[in-house]
């Protein structure tokens, strides 16, 4: 309506202008001109314009030739370029621009209209570039695009477009030169009407969902002037035809992150002008062909992450131009070639994680603009060449060979140069040059793993850009020096097993950075220092097998961020910190010292204070009395001593007592909930079948958000359910499999239940539509939603591997269970998930109801939040109805939600995950009703952790698995299920703490 008013208001005001004109005699003013006045003003009201940069378009203009953006042809005088690039403007692209009949160049790139592309468009007939990338235009792309015959340059890059590339898009695009869909959400093969392109010179799809098998002979490859080819990050499967010679003026070729899998094309040799070639993270085999060596042209080469295999190319000098080489990840053999050397340009080389052998060469020392160097992970051995610390390298990885010798000292180049230094696990020996000190910019250092025997050196705390250091397991002695933290920049300090002594330096509270410190194995004497309070980050504290002594200072208690503490196996007495991390330490962190005061230890409690005065409980009883007189006999002693137990033992029955009263109380809450539940659900589906038996049901409305016809009014409510097949239920409403649409696209829907309770539409799109904007590869897509007054389905992506509750206790004997490396995929992606919801909303999105029913599986077991956000549909329901059906949940359900004086936040969700994860490693449910007893798995878990038989628990349908993975994540979940909230990690540490557990292990540091 709005949209209309304003049309007509503008079509008045030219009107009267355009007479106004007529009768004063001015009849010389172009028609033509005020057509291309109207169009803009049009198309401007449709904007929302922040910054005012469009205030120079006026209605009252004769013409917009002066106007900011806008460029006119000189001879016809209309408006022929309208750029208005990186503005800030937002809103829909609507109508308007079809009446600029001249223009040639639209660019709108940049700023954040949304919407579908508007079908007007392709009416602006002579358009010859149209530019609408960087905004957040969703829905299809539209068939009608590709009646813009004169179009040479098209970008629809970085926005939100969804659904397959229209088959027809490519039929008239004789004109094109170059065209960009990247950074989509496009699925679907690339159709063959690409082939009509013949003057396409750019073609970019990267960063999609395109798939297929690429055997584009009568499609990419027959396009002779093709340059640039990127078809990088999408789901192509299937080897690369031969074929590529056709493409002979291809200068960039960029696959990698795909599914290509067999042998490279010979004939890709055959294609003098490639600068770039890009194949990483495929599935290629076997050898390279040795026609690669006449790429003279070369620059850019990367094959890392594939299985390529045979003896690293000798040839390899002879791509003279190469500035970029990564070979990484593959199963390469033999030695590196001298020729190496001749590569005078190489910058950048990495050939980690190989199998090669033999020394590394000294002609490498030849490659003077060499900045990067990773050889990590192979078998080289020998001593390292002085001359590579001469050149100005940014970062050397030399860890995880077989290298001897001693470290070179380096030059003034390096020195001014440096950022990474890692020499781990090598069999390196003598000192640490002093000469270290002088590397300026030096943010990471590991020399762990290596017979490295000096004293540690003092030259260490000169560096004012460290980060890391690590040097564990070397033979260094002497003290940890008083500056070293004096840059304020470390983040990792770890120094464990060597020889070092003294005491633990005051000045180490200085690393306000800080958020691992591990010194563990050492000979360090005195006191744990208070100053470790003051190290705010700190998530991670090691300091067993020490020689320390005295009590732990309570201050530590106050480290909110501590997630793992081990200070076993020195001389520690007294009592443990009264908060923080430090009431939910296990035997195995706190044994092996002398008094510590804890319920775990069976050894005896010395405590560093004077003793208490104690009264005798019988002072003031009769004077007459033989207690009081002091005839006490030592019977009676024995006797008052049998009445009372031990503090710990009080404690330790209180809280089996309140657990059993617990589950008893929710279990009654149970059998009431549900038979209330039972009847409300009831009367709403007899309220619905009278309703449809009536025939008196309203018209629906259904809306797709990624469809370009986002509204179709239809008349049969059920229509969507008509051959759809139930799937599954929950908290919310039961789910179907469905078919929308003609073309079988498969969709999940949900039928809310208690439809009736959200009377307002607009209320209900509204909040749908908040959910359809989480975005995120492990959240469930909301893709649209069906409303009725009666009935209320929610649309969304279809994951055929069913949920997570059904891999874990609903299998059937024959189906093998769920490897390790899908279960941690599936922590790991639900962690990213909820950080996402947690993270990138205000208020943030809180799920309440996590648990493995609600994480759905897709068909490479990537994890899929779903009914997250829902609570907010059921706002206006009853409160304990609500409470009741999460309390349905029993064992996810975090216990402040019992508790309504308590705010519920984020740390809701983390109980919720952490329970979840004890169940993926565990197999069990979070709690198991036996003959006798009830188990609650989180407190099962974390007995057999302090009996030192945790991995007695861990789901033996999984017969293979890395322990030095599974018992993190197992203290991980017992960490986010504390019942104190605020002792539980936030997501995102949640994610880091994952990521930490999968890094390779010479990179890991050990989180737990």
């Amino acid at each position: 309506m709005e949209f209309s008013f304003l049309l007509q208001l503008v079509l008045l005001t030219w009107v009267f202008m355009a007479s106004s004109r007529l009768c004063m005699g001015s009849s010389d003013v172009p028609l033509q001109l005020n057509d291309d006045v109207l169009g803009l003003i049009v198309f401007k009201s449709e904007l929302h314009d922040p910054s005012s940069y469009l205030n120079s378009w006026s209605e009252d203009d004769d013409t917009p030739c002066s106007w900011k953006y806008i460029k006119c042809d000189p001879v016809t005088g209309r408006v022929s370029d309208v750029s208005l690039d990186g503005l800030g403007l937002s809103g829909k692209i609507g109508r308007g621009l079809e009446k600029l009949e001249s223009l040639k160049v639209l660019s709108l790139s940049h700023n954040n209209f949304n919407g579908s592309i508007s079908s007007e468009l392709p009416l602006i007939g002579g358009l010859r570039t149209l530019n609408l990338s960087h905004n957040s235009l969703s829905g299809r792309i539209p068939v009608d695009l590709g009646n813009m015959t004169s179009i040479r340059f098209l970008d629809l890059s970085e926005n939100s477009l969804s659904g397959p590339i229209p088959e027809n898009l490519f039929e008239n695009f004789f004109s094109l030169r170059f065209i960009s869909l990247a950074c989509n959400f496009l699925e679907g093969p690339i159709p063959s009407s690409l082939s009509r392109c013949v003057s396409l010179g750019g073609l970019n799809l990267s960063n999609n969902h395109l798939s297929g098998n690429p055997d584009f002979a009568s499609g990419i490859w027959s396009l002779i002037r093709l340059r640039t080819l990127d078809l990088s990050h999408n789901a192509f499967s299937g080897p690369v035809p031969e074929g590529i010679l056709a493409v002979h003026n291809l200068k960039v070729l960029q696959l990698q992150g795909n599914h290509f899998s067999g042998l490279l094309p010979d004939d890709l040799g055959l294609c003098p002008h490639l600068n770039r070639l890009d194949f990483s993270d495929n599935m290629f085999t076997g050898t390279l062909p040795g026609m690669l060596q006449m790429l003279n042209f070369v620059s850019f080469f990367s094959l890392s992450k594939n299985m390529f295999t045979g003896d690293f190319p000798w040839w390899i000098g002879k791509m003279s131009s190469l500035e970029y080489l990564d070979f990484s990840s593959n199963g390469f053999t033999g030695n590196l070639p001298v020729s190496l050397g001749d590569l005078k340009s190489l910058n950048y080389l990495s050939l980690s994680d190989n199998k090669m052998t033999g020394e590394v060469p000294v002609s490498l020392v030849s490659c003077t603009r060499l900045s990067l160097i990773s050889l990590r992970g192979n078998s080289f051995n020998g001593s390292i060449p002085g001359g590579l610390f001469d050149l100005g390298l940014e970062e050397i990885d030399l860890s995880w060979n077989g290298l001897s010798g001693s470290i070179p000292p380096g030059s003034s180049r390096l020195f001014e140069s440096l950022h990474k230094l890692d020499l781990s696990r090598n069999k390196l020996t003598g000192g640490i040059p002093a000469e270290m000190g002088l590397l300026s910019n030096l943010r990471y250092l590991n020399l762990s793993w290596n017979n490295l025997q000096s004293r540690f050196p003092p030259e260490l705390g000169y560096f004012q850009e460290l980060t890391v250091l690590d040097l564990r397991n070397n033979a260094l002695y002497g003290s940890i020096p008083e500056d070293i933290c004096d840059s304020n920049c470390l983040d990792i300090l770890q120094l464990d097993g060597n020889s070092l002594t003294g005491t633990i330096p005051e000045e180490i509270g200085n690393c306000s950075s800080l958020y691992l410190l591990s010194l563990s194995h050492n000979r360090l004497i005195g006191f744990i220092p208070k100053a470790i309070s003051r190290l705010k980050k700190l998530k991670i504290l090691n300091l067993e097998f020490n020689e320390l002594s005295g009590e732990i200072p309570q201050e530590l208690g106050r480290l909110d961020n501590l997630l793992a503490v081990n200070i076993s196996y020195n001389r520690l007495v007294g009592r443990l910190p009264s908060s923080g991390i430090f009431q939910n330490l296990d035997q195995s962190a706190l044994q092996g010292n002398l008094g510590i005061c804890s319920p775990l230890l069976k050894g005896p409690c010395k405590m560093n204070v004077p003793k208490p005065l104690v009264l005798n409980p019988y002072a003031y009883k009769n004077p007459m009395s033989g207690d009081n007189m002091g005839y006490k006999s030592s019977n009676s002693a024995k006797q008052r001593h049998g009445r009372f137990l031990s503090v710990s033992a009080i404690v330790a029955i209180s809280a089996a007592i309140l657990i059993v009263i617990g589950v008893l109380v929710v279990s009654l809450l149970n059998v009431s909930t549900r038979r209330r539940l039972a009847f409300v659900d009831t009367a709403l589906e007899s309220m619905c079948s009278s309703s449809s038996r009536s025939g008196s049901l309203a018209t629906g409305k259904l809306v797709l958000f990624d469809s370009r016809s986002s509204q179709d009014w239809i008349h049969n409510p059920e229509a969507l359910l008509n051959k759809a097949s139930e799937i599954g239920g929950g908290v919310f409403g039961t789910v179907y499999k469905a078919s929308l649409g003609g073309g079988g696209r498969i969709v999940a829907i949900k039928k809310l239940v208690t439809p009736n309770i959200i009377q307002n539409p607009e209320d209900f799109d509204r909040e749908v539509r908040i959910l359809g904007k989480a975005r995120h590869p492990n959240l469930m897509t909301v893709k649209g939603y069906y409303l009725t007054p009666q009935l209320k389905l929610l649309i969304s992506d279809y994951t055929p591997n069913g949920s997570l509750n059904s891999k874990l206790h609903g299998r059937s004997t024959s189906t093998p269970s769920l490897s390790w490396a899908n279960r941690f995929k599936i922590a790991l992606g639900t962690a990213k998930g909820l950080a996402h919801l947690h993270q990138s909303f205000r208020p943030p999105i809180i799920h309440y109801n996590l648990k493995p029913s609600n994480i759905l599986l897709d068909e490479n077991y990537n994890p899929k939040i779903s009914d997250f956000g829902l609570a907010r549909l059921l706002t206006k329901l009853d409160k304990h109805v609500i409470s009741s059906r999460f309390q349905s949940a029993l064992g996810y359900v975090a216990p402040e939600l019992a508790c309504q004086s308590l705010r519920v936040n984020e740390k809701c969700d983390i109980y919720g995950f952490g329970v979840m994860i004890l169940e993926l490693v565990t197999g069990r449910r979070p709690v198991e009703y036996g003959e006798d007893d009830v188990v609650i798995l989180s407190e099962h878990v974390r007995v057999l952790l302090e009996q030192g038989n945790v991995l007695d628990c861990v789901d033996p349908s999984m017969r293979e698995y890395p322990e030095d993975e599974v018992l993190p994540v197992l203290k991980l979940g017992l960490v986010c299920t504390s019942q104190i909230p605020s002792s539980r990690p936030s997501m995102p540490e949640v994610v880091q703490i994952l990521q930490v557990i999968k890094t390779p292990v010479p990179q890991r540091m050990e989180v737990f």
